[in-house]
């Protein structure tokens, strides 16, 4: 393994993506590693929003249908736009709510218990948001989330394994919603697998991309997945709290949402003012409320982004830079307590590194202090996200330099060893 600078700069020079570093405001003497908490602000989607700000003042109420782009299609093109990130037409996809907003909504509309199938398989590594709203869909059914709620164990605290997933779908389990990448250790489910699986026992299944979308390529139609759903201020840059977005299989299409609300219906029905809805026949009938549109749109900016640069191609950087990572941390922070907790294999990781340490909170806040911004999670994690679009392979070298040094003189032990409000 080489550990010069000089390889690492090699490595910078060979980047066909390097150009889009230049798209985004990079913090000030600062190694940002925690894209997929929150991206950082490109350019592109700063323009967008000033843009929509500029159609706001000159056509006021007829921006809705006037302007570069009208309002109220906007939420379909940048549905269209995310498709190719997916492997979704563009039909299939829109632009909506939140991640938890749109989990109610999937899940009121594909939790059918019928009989003696009343279980929702999901399981313990998922991002709690997804569990509270499993448990709140059961409970408006009447359900004990205790008893009716099946979480998949994971054998070693950090991974979940496929076979455990597939012996858990029983005669009993009415719907499966799975993590696509774990939020923690990073890997990647085996989605096509699970898809398969679950639908030989006539289970509904769908998968949260949080941790995915933007770094990882999906196949969703071509798996044949019923839904999915997701948050777009993480890989996809588009900023804190901007809108989230779902996918729903074609073969669904022509059923009412489980949440039905303005934005649900027919767009050329929706004005008719009837107290009936007529759902639209794609996934935009899974939308509830108008759409936030200035939190929606720096999604332009950089929905273009990725279509310039190709997921395929965002994936063997990101790919390139977590080994990267991983090598340098074998070899140079061998002796000091760390463990990668991460899949090693390319094929089931996502688009970080995870690393345990007993004092990792700590650890956490001396990287703050020498200017790298990492991720703390939860006993004893350190997530580590070298993003393709922004990050250098110089940068990953400058971090373990960084790390090393805070481990030989010790500089994590004027810190506590517990997170802040904000982990």
């Amino acid at each position: 393994m080489n550990t010069e600078k000089t390889y690492a700069a090699y490595l910078d020079q060979q980047d066909e993506l390097a150009s889009f570093r230049d798209e985004f405001y990079l913090p000030e003497n600062t190694i940002y590693l925690d894209g997929n908490s929150l991206g950082l602000l490109s350019k592109r989607a700063e323009q967008a929003v000033d843009d929509m700000m500029a159609s706001w003042k000159t056509y006021a109420i007829e921006g809705w249908t006037k302007g570069n782009e009208p309002w109220y299609y906007l939420s379909e093109k940048l549905g269209a736009m995310t498709a190719p990130l997916i492997g979704a037409s563009s039909e299939e996809v829109v632009v909506t709510g939140s991640t938890t907003t749109n989990l109610h909504q999937l899940t009121a509309s594909f939790y059918q218990p019928e009989g003696m199938k009343t279980m929702i398989l999901a399981d313990t590594l998922n991002f709690p948001s997804d569990i509270y709203a499993l448990k709140s869909q059961l409970q408006l059914k009447r359900y004990d989330p205790a008893e009716h709620l099946v979480q998949v164990e994971s054998n070693d605290d950090n991974t979940l394994d496929t076979r455990n997933i597939i012996n858990a779908m029983t005669d009993d389990i009415a719907l499966i919603v799975l993590p696509a990448v774990l939020y923690r250790s990073g890997q990647v489910l085996d989605m096509k697998t699970l898809t398969d699986e679950a639908h030989k026992r006539g289970i509904p299944i769908g998968f949260d991309l949080c941790h995915s979308i933007g770094s990882v390529p999906h196949q969703l139609s071509e798996w044949g997945v019923d839904f999915a759903f997701w948050c777009t201020y993480k890989h996809l840059n588009a900023g804190p709290g901007s809108v989230a977005g779902l996918y729903v299989n074609r073969k669904h299409f022509g059923r009412e949402p489980g949440l039905a609300g303005w934005f649900s219906s027919s767009k050329a029905k929706q004005f008719d003012m009837e107290h009936t809805l007529t759902p639209a026949q794609d996934a935009g009938t899974y939308q509830i409320g108008t759409p936030h549109l200035l939190s929606a749109v720096p999604l332009i900016g950089s929905l273009e982004m990725f279509k310039q640069a190709g997921i395929d191609n965002i994936r063997q950087k990101s790919l390139q830079l977590t080994k990267y990572l991983m090598n340098l941390l074998e070899t140079e922070l061998a002796d000091y307590g760390f463990t990668i907790a991460n899949p090693k294999d390319d094929t089931t990781r996502g688009g970080h590194v995870y690393i345990e340490h007993p004092d990792a909170a700590r650890i956490c806040k001396a990287l703050k202090a020498d200017g790298v911004v990492p991720d703390f999670r939860k006993p004893n994690g350190i997530r580590l996200a070298p993003v393709a679009l922004y990050n250098t392979f110089t940068e990953v070298w400058e971090t373990i330099q960084i790390l090393k040094t805070i481990m030989i003189e010790a500089r994590y032990k004027h810190f506590e060893n517990e997170r802040g409000i904000i982990a």
